[in-house]
Protein backbone atom coordinates (compact mmCIF):
# COMPACT_ATOMS: atom_id res chain seq x y z
CA UNK A 1 0.00 0.00 0.00
CA UNK A 2 1.08 3.60 -0.44
CA UNK A 3 2.66 4.83 2.81
CA UNK A 4 1.35 8.08 4.28
CA UNK A 5 3.63 11.05 3.70
CA UNK A 6 4.11 14.25 5.67
CA UNK A 7 2.54 17.38 4.19
CA UNK A 8 4.70 19.03 1.51
CA UNK A 9 6.71 21.97 2.75
CA UNK A 10 6.37 24.09 -0.39
CA UNK A 11 4.29 27.21 0.15
CA UNK A 12 1.80 27.70 -2.72
CA UNK A 13 1.68 31.48 -2.19
CA UNK A 14 5.02 32.30 -3.86
CA UNK A 15 4.12 29.97 -6.74
CA UNK A 16 0.93 31.94 -7.32
CA UNK A 17 2.81 35.25 -7.18
CA UNK A 18 5.40 33.96 -9.66
CA UNK A 19 2.71 32.68 -12.02
CA UNK A 20 0.85 35.99 -11.92
CA UNK A 21 4.09 37.83 -12.66
CA UNK A 22 4.84 35.54 -15.60
CA UNK A 23 1.35 36.10 -16.98
CA UNK A 24 1.80 39.86 -16.67
CA UNK A 25 -1.86 40.89 -16.76
CA UNK A 26 -1.72 42.36 -20.27
CA UNK A 27 -3.84 39.76 -22.01
CA UNK A 28 -6.47 37.14 -21.32
CA UNK A 29 -5.34 34.08 -19.36
CA UNK A 30 -5.59 30.58 -20.83
CA UNK A 31 -5.70 27.49 -18.58
CA UNK A 32 -5.17 23.91 -19.80
CA UNK A 33 -7.44 21.25 -18.28
CA UNK A 34 -6.69 17.55 -18.66
CA UNK A 35 -8.88 15.86 -16.01
CA UNK A 36 -11.32 17.37 -13.49
CA UNK A 37 -10.97 20.83 -15.00
CA UNK A 38 -12.75 19.41 -18.05
CA UNK A 39 -15.87 18.36 -16.15
CA UNK A 40 -15.72 20.76 -13.17
CA UNK A 41 -13.75 23.91 -14.11
CA UNK A 42 -15.31 26.11 -11.38
CA UNK A 43 -14.24 29.37 -12.98
CA UNK A 44 -15.86 31.72 -15.46
CA UNK A 45 -14.36 31.17 -18.89
CA UNK A 46 -15.31 33.26 -21.89
CA UNK A 47 -14.28 30.50 -24.28
CA UNK A 48 -13.03 26.94 -24.34
CA UNK A 49 -11.43 24.82 -27.06
CA UNK A 50 -10.04 21.30 -27.44
CA UNK A 51 -6.25 21.42 -27.36
CA UNK A 52 -3.24 19.16 -27.78
CA UNK A 53 -0.08 19.44 -25.69
CA UNK A 54 3.06 17.60 -26.76
CA UNK A 55 5.78 16.53 -24.35
CA UNK A 56 3.36 15.77 -21.49
CA UNK A 57 0.80 13.06 -20.84
CA UNK A 58 -2.12 12.48 -18.49
CA UNK A 59 -0.96 10.12 -15.72
CA UNK A 60 -3.00 8.54 -12.91
CA UNK A 61 0.09 8.40 -10.72
CA UNK A 62 -0.22 11.24 -8.23
CA UNK A 63 -1.01 10.73 -4.55
CA UNK A 64 -3.96 12.73 -3.24
CA UNK A 65 -4.04 13.23 0.52
CA UNK A 66 -6.58 16.07 0.51
CA UNK A 67 -8.96 16.11 -2.44
CA UNK A 68 -9.42 12.38 -3.13
CA UNK A 69 -7.73 10.70 -0.17
CA UNK A 70 -6.22 11.24 3.25
CA UNK A 71 -2.80 10.93 4.86
CA UNK A 72 -3.81 7.52 6.21
CA UNK A 73 -5.34 6.37 2.92
CA UNK A 74 -3.91 8.33 -0.01
CA UNK A 75 -6.00 8.43 -3.14
CA UNK A 76 -4.92 9.04 -6.71
CA UNK A 77 -5.54 11.84 -9.17
CA UNK A 78 -4.28 12.69 -12.62
CA UNK A 79 -1.28 14.89 -13.25
CA UNK A 80 0.62 15.99 -16.31
CA UNK A 81 3.89 14.05 -16.39
CA UNK A 82 6.68 14.50 -18.92
CA UNK A 83 6.64 12.45 -22.11
CA UNK A 84 4.11 11.71 -24.82
CA UNK A 85 1.15 13.98 -25.52
CA UNK A 86 -2.17 14.93 -23.97
CA UNK A 87 -5.52 15.99 -25.37
CA UNK A 88 -7.45 18.33 -23.12
CA UNK A 89 -9.37 21.60 -23.03
CA UNK A 90 -8.11 25.17 -22.85
CA UNK A 91 -10.17 27.87 -21.16
CA UNK A 92 -9.88 31.61 -21.76
CA UNK A 93 -10.39 33.79 -18.69
CA UNK A 94 -10.84 37.50 -19.49
CA UNK A 95 -7.94 39.64 -18.34
CA UNK A 96 -9.92 41.66 -15.80
CA UNK A 97 -11.18 38.52 -14.06
CA UNK A 98 -8.05 36.43 -14.38
CA UNK A 99 -6.26 37.32 -11.12
CA UNK A 100 -9.34 36.60 -9.01
CA UNK A 101 -10.21 33.40 -10.87
CA UNK A 102 -6.63 32.16 -10.67
CA UNK A 103 -6.65 32.72 -6.91
CA UNK A 104 -9.74 30.52 -6.63
CA UNK A 105 -8.18 27.90 -8.85
CA UNK A 106 -5.06 27.91 -6.65
CA UNK A 107 -7.13 27.05 -3.57
CA UNK A 108 -8.45 24.01 -5.38
CA UNK A 109 -5.41 22.76 -7.27
CA UNK A 110 -2.52 23.96 -5.12
CA UNK A 111 -3.45 23.73 -1.41
CA UNK A 112 -0.19 21.91 -0.70
CA UNK A 113 1.94 23.34 -3.50
CA UNK A 114 2.42 19.91 -5.02
CA UNK A 115 2.15 20.82 -8.71
CA UNK A 116 4.69 22.66 -10.82
CA UNK A 117 2.72 25.38 -12.64
CA UNK A 118 4.03 25.61 -16.18
CA UNK A 119 3.25 27.53 -19.36
CA UNK A 120 2.41 25.01 -22.05
CA UNK A 121 2.40 25.36 -25.83
CA UNK A 122 -1.07 24.20 -26.93
CA UNK A 123 -2.22 23.39 -30.45
CA UNK A 124 -5.87 24.21 -31.20
CA UNK A 125 -7.99 24.36 -34.35
CA UNK A 126 -7.90 28.16 -34.11
CA UNK A 127 -4.12 28.28 -33.81
CA UNK A 128 -1.40 27.82 -31.16
CA UNK A 129 -1.57 29.49 -27.76
CA UNK A 130 0.16 29.50 -24.38
CA UNK A 131 -1.80 28.13 -21.43
CA UNK A 132 -1.13 27.50 -17.77
CA UNK A 133 -1.00 23.84 -16.82
CA UNK A 134 -0.36 21.95 -13.59
CA UNK A 135 2.47 19.45 -14.06
CA UNK A 136 4.11 16.95 -11.73
CA UNK A 137 7.80 16.10 -11.54
CA UNK A 138 8.78 12.44 -11.49
CA UNK A 139 11.03 13.33 -8.55
CA UNK A 140 8.09 14.61 -6.49
CA UNK A 141 7.24 12.55 -3.39
CA UNK A 142 3.65 12.62 -4.65
CA UNK A 143 4.56 10.77 -7.86
CA UNK A 144 3.81 7.08 -7.34
CA UNK A 145 5.28 5.62 -10.48
CA UNK A 146 3.48 2.60 -11.89
CA UNK A 147 1.26 0.74 -9.42
CA UNK A 148 0.10 -2.84 -9.86
CA UNK A 149 -3.58 -3.63 -10.24
CA UNK A 150 -3.98 -4.88 -6.65
CA UNK A 151 -2.75 -1.54 -5.33
CA UNK A 152 -5.00 0.35 -7.72
CA UNK A 153 -8.06 -1.68 -6.73
CA UNK A 154 -7.42 -1.10 -3.04
CA UNK A 155 -7.25 2.65 -3.65
CA UNK A 156 -10.37 2.63 -5.82
CA UNK A 157 -12.26 0.78 -3.09
CA UNK A 158 -11.15 2.81 -0.08
CA UNK A 159 -9.71 6.26 -0.87
CA UNK A 160 -11.91 9.31 -0.27
CA UNK A 161 -11.14 12.98 0.42
CA UNK A 162 -12.79 16.38 0.64
CA UNK A 163 -14.12 16.21 -2.94
CA UNK A 164 -15.16 12.54 -2.87
CA UNK A 165 -13.69 9.20 -3.82
CA UNK A 166 -10.83 8.34 -6.13
CA UNK A 167 -13.20 5.96 -7.93
CA UNK A 168 -15.73 8.70 -8.71
CA UNK A 169 -12.92 10.99 -9.84
CA UNK A 170 -11.67 8.35 -12.28
CA UNK A 171 -15.14 7.59 -13.65
CA UNK A 172 -16.13 11.24 -14.00
CA UNK A 173 -12.88 12.00 -15.81
CA UNK A 174 -13.28 9.01 -18.12
CA UNK A 175 -16.84 10.03 -18.98
CA UNK A 176 -15.79 13.60 -19.82
CA UNK A 177 -12.89 12.38 -21.94
CA UNK A 178 -15.21 10.07 -23.89
CA UNK A 179 -17.71 12.87 -24.45
CA UNK A 180 -15.00 15.10 -25.90
CA UNK A 181 -13.26 12.27 -27.79
CA UNK A 182 -10.10 12.67 -25.74
CA UNK A 183 -9.95 9.25 -24.07
CA UNK A 184 -6.51 7.68 -23.65
CA UNK A 185 -5.71 3.97 -23.48
CA UNK A 186 -4.68 3.93 -19.81
CA UNK A 187 -7.86 5.64 -18.63
CA UNK A 188 -9.95 3.14 -20.60
CA UNK A 189 -7.94 0.29 -19.05
CA UNK A 190 -8.50 1.60 -15.53
CA UNK A 191 -12.24 1.85 -16.09
CA UNK A 192 -12.34 -1.73 -17.42
CA UNK A 193 -10.38 -2.84 -14.35
CA UNK A 194 -12.95 -1.23 -12.07
CA UNK A 195 -15.79 -2.80 -14.05
CA UNK A 196 -14.29 -6.30 -13.93
CA UNK A 197 -14.13 -6.11 -10.14
CA UNK A 198 -17.65 -4.78 -9.67
CA UNK A 199 -16.66 -1.22 -8.78
CA UNK A 200 -18.33 0.35 -11.81
CA UNK A 201 -21.22 -0.45 -14.09
CA UNK A 202 -20.49 -1.87 -17.52
CA UNK A 203 -21.85 -0.44 -20.73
Amino acid sequence: MLPPLPPPLRDPGPLLARTLAQWGGQEDLWVFGYASLIWRPEFDAAEHRPALVRGWHRSFQMRSRINRGTVDQPGLVYALVSGGMCRGMVYRIPRRQAADELGKLWLREMPSGVYDPRWLHCATAAGPLRALGFTLSRSSPSFTGRLDDLQLLHILRHASGRYGTTLDYLLDTAQALRQHRMADCETLRLVRLAQRHGLAKTG
